[in-house]
């Protein structure tokens, strides 16, 4: 009987560290974001890079060392695996275009994905509960779309500036919550 509580606070001690620790973890990224944005940005270009080259080996082990697969499966494997360390080297050859062109990429991406949102809830309007604000939605999704595609690098910059301030503010709301957490 005395293992129960025992056992139920150190779960609530487990809980309550991994929320502080993720908390905390998500305002040093926050801040990293709105102090340095364009080296923290680097950072996940790198990151993809190393990606894509560890990954690209495993494709490539999976076509050398394969007894199961095909002669075609397996050079298309080599090939993947080739193409990914290949991508994975050029993106670390010059971290700054790769940042850019990752920004561009993001910002394009979720361009069209704001239009398609828009055009979907318009696509919706003849069910929707509430059709002032599901018009509202749509041309607010359809001008954020427009835009991005206009500029999406710009775009993107500001995308990663909500997500610094976003970390930033949920990271400390997750810390107060470990504090709470159980009592």
């Amino acid at each position: 009987m005395t293992s129960e509580p025992t056992l139920e606070k150190a779960a609530t001690n487990g809980i309550r560290t991994a929320l502080g620790l993720g908390g905390a973890l998500s305002v040093v990224l926050g801040i990293l974001i709105l102090v340095w944005p364009g080296k923290t940005a680097m950072v996940v270009a790198a990151i993809i890079a190393i990606y894509a080259i560890v990954a690209g080996l495993v494709y490539a082990a999976l076509g050398v060392f394969s007894a199961t697969k095909g002669g075609w499966s397996r050079i298309g494997h080599i090939i993947l695996g080739l193409l990914f360390v290949a991508a994975g080297i050029i993106a670390f050859t010059n971290l700054g275009a790769t940042k850019a062109w990752l920004a561009a990429f993001i910002g394009i991406l979720v361009g069209i994905m704001w239009i398609i949102e828009g055009v979907v809830s318009l696509s919706t309007l003849g069910v929707a509960p509430s059709k002032g604000w599901t018009i509202f939605f749509a041309l607010i999704s359809l001008i954020a779309g427009v835009s991005l595609l206009f500029s999406p690098i710009w775009g993107a910059a500001v995308l990663w500036w909500l997500l610094g301030i976003s970390a930033l503010v949920l990271g400390v709301i997750q810390i107060f919550r470990a504090f709470s957490f159980g009592k």
